[in-house]
């Protein structure tokens, strides 16, 4: 690591590694939705899709991409760990997913972890990964079909 000058932050110095050409690991503000506008307007139409968890939410856009938004209410998922996590899986698959031009909001219904169980970790994960491909899943077959 470079010597850094008294009274500069380290991580201004830290090297970057350059993304991989065509790959990126953002998730820009395009593809999610933001105003509580557009949530009520995809809220008004009934649920495409539902599992043991979550119920999935479609309303077509204009825009020249889909983009997603994630409910996870506090009394379903108590804990702040699990929240994020739930979120970060979600904005994870629907990042590398090739789904319709669309607005989707994913909302979790059912309480997926209790305390007994960890917060956050392999296992919440494997079922969160699981659980929200059969519900994207339910709709970029449906375009390819």
């Amino acid at each position: 690591m470079p010597v850094v000058p008294k009274g500069a932050s380290a991580w201004l110095y830290k090297r970057r590694i350059p993304p991989v050409a065509g790959v990126t690991e953002k998730f820009p503000r395009e593809r999610r939705i933001v105003k509580t506008d557009d949530f009520s307007s995809v809220f008004r139409l009934r649920p495409v899709y539902r599992t043991a968890h979550f119920v999935l939410y479609a309303r077509a856009n204009k825009r020249h991409n889909a983009r997603i938004g994630i409910v996870v209410a506090k009394r379903f998922a108590p804990r702040a760990a699990t929240r994020n996590t739930i979120k970060r899986v979600t904005r994870e698959i629907f990042r590398r997913a090739n789904m319709r031009q669309c607005d989707y909001i994913v909302r979790l219904t059912a309480p997926f972890a209790t305390k007994s169980q960890p917060a956050s970790g392999r296992w919440l994960k494997a079922e969160l990964q699981q659980e929200l491909l059969s519900l994207l899943s339910s709709q970029f077959l449906r375009t390819a079909g």
